[in-house]
Parts: C-alpha cells; sequence; structure tokens
C-alpha cells in the first residue's frame, strides 16, 4: 500500500508535469533570478525591481522584471506556489500567446504604473517593490469577480461578506502576518484584477450606474491591449507553434473561449476557497 508521502509526491510531479508553457518559462525565470542573485554574482534587485526613483526611459524594463525578482528563497519560493495555480489556470483558459502579451503587458505595467503614481505623485514616498506577489493577487481578483456570480457571499458566522472582496481580507492579513510587503503593490494588483473581470458581473442591480460606467471603461481599456484573436491565429499558424513548442496551449484549444465565456456553471463552488487560500505569499 502506497504511503501518504509518496502519494502526495506521485500527483505533485503529475501537476508540474502538466504545466503549460508560459507558466513553465516564468517559474523557471524567477528560479533562475533567484540563483542570480546570490553573493558574488549578480545585484538582481537593485537592477529588476520597482524603484520609483530609479524609473526613466533607459529603465523602464523595471515595469516588466520586478514580479520576477524577489528578496531571499523564502519570498521566491513561497510567491511561485501562489503563482501557479493562478497563471496556469489562466494560460489553459486564454492561451499562451495571449497569456505572454498580457503578462508582459498591460496586466504587469498597469498595476506598475498605477503603484508608481501613488507612490510619487500621493505619498510622496519611494519604497521599492518586487515579487509576484502583485500578480498572485490580480488574478485573485479575476477569480473572486468569478467566484462572486456562482457564490456572492462568504458565510463567517453571522458574517455574510461579498466573496469579491476575499483578497482584499487576505491582503490585511498578508499585511500583518508578513513583515517587508507592499500593501500598496497588493492593492494595485487587485484593482487591476477586478478591472480586468468585473463586466461579469457589472449588469448586476447591487451596482450603480455610475460605478458599473466606471468598471466597463476600465475592461474595455485592458481589451483594447490585448492581441486581436485573428493576430495570435496567424502567428501560430506561421511559426507552427503548436507543433514545435511542448505545453504549448493554442487559441484554437482554450478551456474555455476568451473575453466572456467562463467557467461558472460547471466549476464546483468548493474549489473557489482553496484556490484563494494560494495568495497568501
Amino acid at each position: 500500500m502506497p504511503s501518504i508521502q509518496g502519494f502526495n509526491t506521485l500527483r505533485a510531479r503529475s501537476y508540474v508535469l502538466r504545466l503549460p508553457l508560459f507558466t513553465r518559462a516564468i517559474l523557471l525565470s524567477i528560479a533562475a533570478f533567484w540563483l542570480l542573485s546570490l553573493p558574488g554574482y549578480w545585484d538582481v534587485r537593485l537592477w529588476g525591481s520597482l524603484i520609483p526613483d530609479k524609473i526613466s526611459f533607459a529603465t523602464g524594463y523595471r515595469l516588466n522584471t520586478f514580479p520576477l525578482v524577489h528578496l531571499n528563497f523564502f519570498h521566491a519560493v513561497l510567491n511561485a506556489v501562489a503563482l501557479a495555480p493562478l497563471m496556469e489556470r489562466f494560460e489553459s483558459e486564454y492561451g499562451t500567446l495571449t497569456t505572454l502579451a498580457l503578462f508582459f503587458g498591460p496586466l504587469t505595467t498597469i498595476p506598475a504604473v498605477l503603484y508608481l503614481f501613488i507612490e510619487i505623485a500621493i505619498l510622496r514616498a519611494n519604497h521599492a517593490v518586487m515579487g509576484a506577489s502583485m500578480w498572485v493577487f490580480l488574478l485573485l481578483g479575476m477569480e473572486a469577480i468569478r467566484t462572486y456570480k456562482s457564490n456572492p457571499y462568504l458565510v463567517i458566522g453571522t458574517y455574510h461578506l461579498p466573496t469579491w472582496t476575499t483578497p482584499l481580507l487576505m491582503i490585511v492579513v498578508v499585511a500583518a502576518l508578513v513583515p517587508n510587503t507592499s500593501l500598496l503593490g497588493h492593492l494595485c494588483g487587485v484593482a487591476v484584477g477586478y478591472v480586468g473581470m468585473v463586466t461579469e458581473f457589472a449588469h448586476s442591480p447591487l451596482f450603480s450606474s455610475l460605478t458599473r460606467c466606471l468598471f466597463i471603461a476600465g475592461l474595455g481599456y485592458v481589451k483594447l491591449l490585448a492581441p486581436p484573436e485573428w493576430a495570435l491565429r496567424w502567428i501560430e499558424s506561421r511559426l507552427n507553434l503548436l507543433a514545435i513548442l511542448p505545453h504549448y496551449i493554442s487559441v484554437d484549444q482554450k478551456t474555455y473561449g476568451r473575453f466572456g465565456v467562463l467557467p461558472t456553471t460547471n466549476r464546483p463552488v468548493a474549489s473557489a476557497p482553496v484556490e484563494l487560500v494560494g495568495g497568501s505569499s
């Protein structure tokens, strides 16, 4: 009879082997940047973190590199473990090329610019941020909006909390328990995640007309920055990516379709809290 430890090891190995291409590349990049940050190699944190007073035209790459850079080994491991299931789900749904374009495009640069604006213009501070936790909370924001459609309230004793507030509660808990976390960075990530998915319930009577208009306008902006599907199909067919790249997910092989058909009817309600737990990094 196999032991519990052996069973868990086999399940973990099977899960890792099924990870799609972009998710694998991100996890490997996090590991590679951590190795390069070891003493005697390269000051990756100084090079790639998002530091407000270091942003210029020549250092604009920081808007995309900061999620790959981490403070230490435990920071990198916790973020990688939390990010893997969320990123894997996103890539399986939208495709590898779309995920690549969005996460090295608007889904990273928009929360980064939002953070810089608040940090510089409003708080007049200069706190550096790094780590994939902004991605984690962005994806948790999307998941919370989806869960809200099928399970609007989280019941805790006599309290009924809207399920879309779950990432906000987690941000507060993480800020209280984990030192050196960026409360503002996490909030910026969740805000963009909310905007990215909120039209799925923007027509709900729970929302005022003004709030609905603001959210729809924000989502339209994100959609405009996403690559058109015809262009992705042309690239895939031109380069024959599906044949030459292992674990690549085509635009035509996504699990649920693009920007609208969401996994709410067949998605078990009980699975939502399990995924949300992964973001406490």
